[in-house]
């Protein structure tokens, strides 16, 4: 490993003041901003690091801040916690046009006052001092970068901004690394570096190894800001290759078993290498409690769900029932957030599970907690209906084909059929497709019907069919995310 440089930094304490104005309208706009729909309200700061100096040709800046925000877009409503987010801000005197699209404003006042300051991950001087700082193990301010001395980084790989809709921002360094900046930041263990790093002592093979990391120690707390892995060449997203087999009318079964068995491995693996627990009655009720409260409060924030709130419940009121008969299960560390957009295929046809952060939305506690591996298998299951549903020409039995294949190709390798457990299968499958629910109501309500037909289904299987409506029809595809 390259020994570390170490370098003593600091930043104007006016600066963030002077990007305030420029920030409340810029930040909400982000992809990857948390919290929106309602209007920012201020920031503070949790640490700024310079990177480089102001005053020439380019400037740069690295800043934790936590954005203020109202739990409602009303006046007067209480503020909840304030998430942090990292920028890379970087600054000139003037932007040239491949960088307009990276904008936040013109300074007017304070340490950059007429300077232009933009989105830094989007030009390549800042990119590529991030990965020698990576390559170098260098250590700026509260900045730590670490790596894998086993793995070598070359200098002067040529970096590109990943374009793509994504919670967190990535660059691919020549086609060999890539960096993934985690935008939304808790201090803590994030698992987004943790279980790559149990995968790889395990030498499971599914999941890239990280070759680099880097976060900032703060008040006796560590962050985790980014991940350097190695990048797929020419590999395909899963979900946009499921699109273009459904699009030819393909069968996706063979791929859908081996990326059953990718999955099994990687259980297995985390199985191994990290602790287990057995979920015995009370667990299990606690499991359920959750369940049952979210689709409590699904069914009043939406009103098509209602009439199936009784027989869902029945869902998982059945697992509570097993597990008071004495029914264990065990739980593990998972993927937390599995489907098909979480998944590559290489050229060779090799299947690889990436991003392991979890839902972001939940708390990092929870991410972290063991959980029976058929969440996943339930996740993975409901993106197979997503994509039937977002083909041009519908394919029947397309995803019930991919379901089985999934299914068979999970017990090759782990010796157990998720099927065989239909109770526990069918209140993890429930509990995702309620979520989808209210997540298409928010945000892409064309899609409700999407999660309503599963609903229908799930709500047939208990045996207590809903009082009343029937899912719509499919909407016109929009080619969502699963």
């Amino acid at each position: 490993m390259s020994e570390a440089v170490t370098r003593t930094v600091t930043t104007s304490p006016g600066l963030l003041a002077s990007l305030d104005p420029l920030l409340r309208e810029w930040l909400p706009r982000q992809r990857w901003f948390a919290g929106k729909g309602r209007p920012v309200t201020g920031f503070s700061l949790v640490a700024a690091t310079e990177l480089l100096p102001p005053g020439g040709k380019l400037g740069l800046n690295h800043l934790l801040v936590r954005a203020h925000q109202p739990l409602a877009p009303v006046p007067g409503a209480p503020e909840q916690p304030a998430d942090c987010y990292q920028l890379l801000i970087g600054d000139r005197e003037a932007l040239p046009p491949r960088l307009a699209p990276a904008l936040i404003g013109h300074v007017a006042e304070g340490p950059l006052a007429g300077r232009t300051v933009y989105d830094a991950l989007c030009d390549a001087r800042p990119a590529e001092l991030l990965l020698e700082a990576l390559r170098t193990g260098a250590r700026i301010g509260a900045l730590r970068f670490e790596r894998d001395g086993d793995q070598e980084i070359r200098s002067g790989l040529v970096p590109r901004l990943v374009t793509s809709e994504q919670s967190n921002s990535s660059v691919v360094y020549g086609d060999t690394f890539i960096l993934k900046l985690l935008r939304r930041i808790v201090p803590g263990v994030n698992p987004d570096l943790e279980l790559p790093l149990a995968l790889a002592r395990e030498d499971c093979d599914r999941v890239p190894a990280p070759t680099a990391w880097f976060r900032s120690e703060l008040a006796g707390e560590s962050y985790v800001l980014g991940v350097l892995q190695p990048f797929v060449q020419g590999a395909a997203d899963g979900w946009e290759l499921a699109l273009r087999e459904l699009a030819k009318g393909e069968d996706f079964a063979a791929e859908a078993r081996a990326l059953g068995r990718a999955t099994a491995e990687v259980h297995t693996a985390l199985a191994r290498t990290l602790p287990t627990v057995t979920l015995g009655h009370a667990q299990v009720q606690q499991l359920v409690d959750g369940m049952v409260e979210r689709l409590e409060a699904a069914a009043q924030a939406v009103p098509a769900l209602r009439p199936y709130a009784p027989a869902l419940r029945s869902a998982f009121e059945a697992l509570a029932a097993l597990a008071a008969e004495g029914c264990t299960w065990t739980a593990q560390r998972i993927h937390g957030d599995l489907h098909l957009g979480q998944c590559l295929r290489s050229p060779g046809g090799r299947w690889w599970l990436i991003d392991f952060e979890g839902e972001p939305s939940k708390p990092l506690a929870e991410r972290r907690m063991p959980q029976p591996p058929v969440r996943d298998v339930a996740g993975m299951l409901r993106s197979f209906d997503y994509a039937a549903h977002s083909a041009d020409l519908p394919v029947p039995g397309w995803a019930e084909a991919c379901r089985a294949a999934y299914c068979s190709g999970y017990a090759q390798v782990s010796g157990a059929d998720p099927r065989t457990d239909p109770v526990l299968l069918r209140a993890y499958e429930t509990d995702k497709a309620i979520y989808e629910v209210v997540y298409e109501a928010r945000h892409r309500p064309d899609w409700l019907p999407v999660p309503l037909a599963a609903i229908g289904r799930l709500a047939a299987d208990s045996g207590a069919p809903p009082s009343s409506l029937s899912p719509s029809s499919p909407p016109s595809p929009r080619r969502p995310r699963p």
